[in-house]
């Protein structure tokens, strides 16, 4: 593949709190907002508490889910008096960190998150954003204590609804499985690793290192399985025990999904795919029991930043 080149990154944002029951996240931004900023570095760090009135009372939102507040459409909305607070938050990190799309956004944008669910380190992305990609690359190199994937969401800009996306590359760092409300030293180490290497990729990038391509995979998001349901909502079944924890274990024809509260076992009836998210305990109010990726294998071109 063709080599290419970026501009150098001079502004990145690291954010935590935009669930403000996940914890890992609020005290990593606590802790570098702390910290005085290291004039050696070529680049501005900007650590943002992004959704402080949900942190206060340790819940997920106030009004709404601020992750899903960052469509154009949204971003957009003309300002009320009865607006929910995290649209309007969005709007002022919008004008804090982006526009959104615009030049004037921060290079990189990283916002940290938990799951409940079991699934490592992930790297949530939505557009093949070679440098991002060579960051999910930099990072899979350096940890070996937990798996470290990419998933990829296949949205246009326009209806990217969350906070990385308001950079001019962003992603969003998922680490669990960790409770809601509490925090864990070896999720909040490994996240705080990540974080870390993606600085030390960025000083190596602007100093005009050469990263060579190669081979990522990452998991493409295909659709979300709600629980099975009776004719008045309420849930029938729950994930089979056979399936919890097995996010990213490839799901076959006829392996088992949910088993009833009654003991019946529900298969799987479709094409062999990757689970996760399984059991995520934010998702019950989405309707949302797991989502199915497929694997996909992309090849890098070789990155540096662009020279004068």
């Amino acid at each position: 593949m063709e080599h290419a080149s970026f501009p150098p990154l001079s502004r990145v944002a690291i954010c935590g709190g935009t669930h403000g029951n996940e914890m890992t996240g609020v005290y990593i931004v606590r802790e570098m907002q702390k910290k005085k900023e290291n004039a050696a570095r070529s680049f501005s760090i900007i650590p943002v508490l992004t959704n402080p009135r949900a942190v206060d009372v340790c819940r997920r939102y106030a009004d709404m889910d601020l992750n899903r507040c960052f469509t154009d459409a949204l971003l957009s909305s003309p300002v009320t008096n009865s607006m929910p607070y995290e649209l309007r938050r969005a709007q002022e990190l919008n004008t804090q960190l982006g526009p959104k799309g615009g030049k004037e956004a921060v290079d990189l944008l990283v916002d940290l998150h938990n799951t409940t669910a079991n699934m490592g380190l992930c790297l949530i992305f939505y557009s093949l954003d070679w440098l991002t990609l060579h960051i999910l690359k930099y990072i899979q190199n350096k940890i070996s204590s937990v798996p470290v994937r990419a998933i990829q969401l296949d949205i246009p800009l326009s209806d990217a609804y969350s906070l990385e996306a308001v950079g001019k590359h962003g992603f969003a760092i998922e680490v669990g499985p960790q409770p809601h409300g509490v925090l864990r030293a070896d999720i909040f180490n490994v996240a705080k690793k990540a974080v870390d290497l993606t600085l030390e990729f960025i000083q190596e990038f602007n100093a005009g290192r050469r990263f060579e391509g190669g081979e990522v995979e990452a998991y493409t998001f295909v659709k979300s399985i709600d629980y099975p349901r009776d004719s008045s909502g309420e849930i029938t079944a729950a994930i089979h025990p056979e399936l919890q924890d097995k996010d990213f274990q490839l799901l076959r024809s006829g392996d088992p999904l949910f088993l009833s509260f009654s003991g019946e076992t529900v298969k799987h009836d479709g094409e062999d795919l990757y689970p996760f998210f399984i059991n995520e305990c934010a998702y019950y109010e989405k309707k949302v029991a797991f989502q199915l990726a497929l694997k996909t294998t992309f090849l890098l071109p070789s990155v540096s930043v662009e020279k004068n």
